[in-house]
């Protein structure tokens, strides 16, 4: 689907939305309950990819040596649960008060994390690299979706990894996503997505392709409201995770 073309990944719309609830990324009953509900999943796969591409050995700090970027880090709910795993990390976000309550967080926790107000285009000009880049429920929210996946590109060091998680676009994504999660259950404040954002999987992969990636790995994500708990399956109708590599 074409998207309009900015010299900048920041939508100042989407960055004012975020800004608004930004005090709540750390409480599990706020409005970003669906994070919380979905990190447990996201970390559980995150760690079975970077084991089996970098051959990891279990140790109290597996991800020790690995430089890793997660971009459009919010809070930190991703960022630290890594960075407690011994990895070398990069917490990035466009919206300052996002890095500010992130870097509070993790000061509260003992942890040392570069955080940083910044975009993915303004990383990857400083020359930044990295073996490992996440890239999680952000790409539905950035302006410039070439100029974001080319910068992330970019940082990637050879043989390094890329995961993408965002969702699909469809009517079944329109009315779980948007009428039901903003709407409906009000888990997210209305106006936080922006269906004609959001990406069909193919969509995705050409991109990634066209920059001379290699997609790795492809998984579902679906929610139980039986159980209240998401999880990995074959049905990618509206939220899925792919998986990048650039070749060395």
């Amino acid at each position: 689907m074409a998207q309009e073309t900015k010299s900048t990944t920041i939508d100042p719309d989407d960055v004012a939305n975020f800004v608004k609830i930004a005090e709540q990324w750390w409480d599990p009953k706020g409005k970003f309950a669906p994070l919380h509900k979905f990190n447990p999943i996201r970390l559980k796969y995150i760690r079975e990819k970077l084991f089996e591409h970098f051959a990891l050995e279990q140790s109290a700090a597996p991800y020790k040596g690995l430089r890793i970027l997660d971009i459009g880090c919010g809070g930190g709910l991703l960022t630290e649960p890594i960075s407690r795993l011994g990895a070398d990390i990069i917490g990035a976000d466009a919206a300052e008060k996002n890095i500010k309550i992130a870097s509070a967080h993790a000061m509260d926790q003992g942890l040392e994390i570069d955080y940083r107000a910044t975009t993915s285009e303004e990383l990857a000009e400083a020359g930044e690299q990295f073996d490992v880049i996440l890239n999680m429920e952000v790409i539905e929210h950035v302006a410039n979706v070439p100029l974001f996946l080319s910068s992330c590109h970019q940082m990637l060091k050879p043989g390094g990894i890329m995961f993408i998680a965002t969702l699909n676009r469809n009517l079944k994504s329109f009315a779980f996503a948007i009428i039901g999660v903003e709407y409906v259950l009000g888990w997210l404040p209305k106006g936080t997505h922006n269906w004609s954002k959001f990406i069909i999987p193919a969509e995705l992969q050409a991109m990634n392709e066209a920059l001379g990636l290699t997609m790795v790995d492809e998984t579902g994500v679906k929610y139980n409201p039986l159980s209240d708990k998401f999880s990995l399956n074959r049905d990618k109708s509206i939220n899925y995770i792919q998986l990048y590599k650039k070749d060395a």
